[in-house]
């Protein structure tokens, strides 16, 4: 079963608290999802670090539920 974007966002913001989140679908099929993820838990952080914060977020969906997942990770300005 596919993950919706509004799974997506209560995962990252959940494991990310002071997150913004946009979350768009890509395909129109719910199983291919573009990210924009901004948190200053990224600030000093690798986009590799980054981005792992995220995958962690969705507990071992990557893959499975979740097909795809573009993202993009920043600090606030």
């Amino acid at each position: 079963m596919a993950m919706d974007a509004n799974e997506i966002e209560r995962r990252i913001k959940a494991a990310l608290p002071d997150a913004v989140v946009e979350i768009r679908d890509l395909a129109g099929d719910g199983d291919h999802y573009a990210a924009t993820v901004i948190s200053e838990q990224f600030r000093g952080k690798s986009r590799v670090q980054q981005h792992q914060l995220v995958y962690e977020a969705l507990q071992g969906d990557m893959g499975g539920a979740l097909h795809a997942l573009a993202l993009q990770t920043n600090v606030p300005d």
